[in-house]
């Protein structure tokens, strides 16, 4: 028996494994709420046009809020056999108010309609990770603002470099967060154009009105260009490219917990909340859910980077390739999410471990480079001198197994007969990061205004 939605051309069903291949409504069955919004919109449109009657429209939308209500209450029942979900509200819309809709799919296709419900979901789904993102930034605002003046390890190579503070490192996922959240509003911004009356890929015959539609749904102006509009994806894209992104930083942030958490570091403590055991090890302590953030981030990816393969060849304009667009984007975000939510978790719960970091801190000849300053600053040393000098006494600590402090004077003159013993204010880790006023730096001075900036500007954008 062929499918009643589009049979009039085909007089017998498809194979089962056609059925199989072809529904959506497995996965796309999460489209509802925006597919019925689309479709109230387009009701309306029409009545309003004169294309309908006001009493179709109005058994139209109180049809369609009686299958939203059956949906959200778990009592409607998905059929594979009508493919996806726009024919199955369709179908049981007809079920409930008879011939009148049959009225709703007129100066519309399904080309149009599901490019109109997935942008619906994807400018829906940009703006919960943005207030999500919002309120990681607001967890690592506070945390730097109450750590701003703990000294730790600043790496280069995953090497001790230069000391900095916890609060500082904070702050830079911070930046980066606010990176991320800056690029899933410009994607959101390039999608905010309604498909809907596009049709199936010419426009349609019909007066209606694209951009009462695109009001009634939060569109900025209906797109411009009909094949355009059926057949583009860059939204998706463009929102997997920003989720992928942050999905990286999430990711490192979690490669630093799980380091940061081990036995050898031992620089923060996650509580129970965030950690697991084992099932042989007693002592165990695992970071699983910062080892699941980092995971995720390749699902994330993958998910853009098989999109923009199903993409690539693709000729104008719709092509049944597309439906491929939306499990994989649907996991994505969802993995996202749960991530972020995961990230925000562990930043509120973990607590760093001071005296480890201030030990940590001052290890690998970390002030190296204030010597090398302090040489420039109180000997006039061109730099490059100053470095070579500097590297020299790293040499005789390295060698005497002793940090730079316990380098003494006389050994630090027979390398250069200038120095003096004013060197040594230099060389803790507190005067260093102290030391480190330029703008951006990580003096505890800084880094205090900086948090502060953020938590102000954060706690604006909440009260907005």
């Amino acid at each position: 028996m062929s499918n009643s939605m589009w049979g009039g051309r085909f007089s017998e069903g498809p194979a089962a494994i056609m059925e199989e291949i072809n529904a959506s409504i497995g996965f796309d069955q999460k489209l509802y709420r925006q597919d019925i919004a689309g479709s109230k919109a387009h009701a309306a449109m029409l009545a309003r046009q004169g294309i309908i009657g006001a009493d179709d429209a109005e058994k139209i939308t109180a049809g369609l809020d009686a299958i939203l209500r059956e949906i959200e209450a778990g009592e409607f029942k998905f059929s594979r056999a009508l493919e996806d979900i726009h024919l199955n509200i369709e179908s049981r819309l007809k079920e409930l108010i008879g011939d009148a809709a049959g009225r709703l799919h007129t100066a519309r296709s399904r080309n149009d309609q599901v490019a109109t419900d997935f942008k619906l979901w994807v400018r829906d789904t940009i703006d919960a990770m943005d207030l999500a993102l919002r309120d990681l930034q607001v967890a690592l605002a506070d945390k730097a603002f109450a750590h701003a003046g703990q000294v730790m390890p600043g790496f280069t190579h995953l090497q001790s470099a230069q000391p900095v503070t916890f609060g500082h490192h904070m702050l830079a996922y911070v930046e980066m967060i606010g990176r991320d959240r800056g690029r899933f509003q410009d994607a959101r911004r390039r999608l905010n154009e309604n498909p809907l009356g596009a049709a199936a890929l010419a426009g349609t015959s019909f007066p209606i009105d694209r951009f009462q539609t695109a009001q009634a749904l939060g569109f900025d102006r209906p797109t411009a260009n009909s094949l355009d509009s059926v057949s583009d994806r860059d939204f998706v894209i463009e929102a997997l490219a920003a989720a992928s992104l942050c999905a990286i930083h999430l990711s490192r942030f979690a490669e630093e917990i799980v380091i940061w958490s081990s036995a050898q570091f031992r620089f923060i403590k996650l509580s129970d909340k965030f950690t697991t055991g084992s099932s042989i090890m007693p002592q165990k302590r695992n970071p699983d859910a910062a080892e699941l953030v980092r995971a995720k981030t390749g699902r994330i990816i993958g998910a853009q980077t098989a999109l923009q393969i199903v993409m690539k060849g693709l000729p104008l304009a719709y092509q049944k390739d597309m439906q491929e667009d939306k499990e994989q984007a649907f996991d994505a975000f969802e993995s996202l999410e749960l991530a972020i939510a995961a990230t925000t978790g562990m930043v509120l719960d973990m607590e760093p471990e001071a005296a480890t970091l201030k030990k940590a801190a001052g290890s690998g000849f970390a002030t190296a480079t204030d010597l090398a300053d302090w040489l420039v600053r109180e000997l006039n040393m061109p730099f490059r001198e100053a470095h070579h000098v500097t590297g020299r006494i790293v040499a005789i600590a390295s060698e005497r197994g002793v940090e730079l402090t316990k380098v003494t004077l006389a050994e630090m003159q027979a390398v250069h007969p200038a120095i003096t013993d004013a060197v040594y204010s230099v060389l803790t880790v507190d005067k260093s990061v102290r030391s480190r006023t330029s703008y951006g730096g990580t003096s505890p001075k800084n880094v205090r205004s900086q948090a502060k900036r953020w938590q102000r500007a954060l706690a604006r954008e909440m009260k907005a």
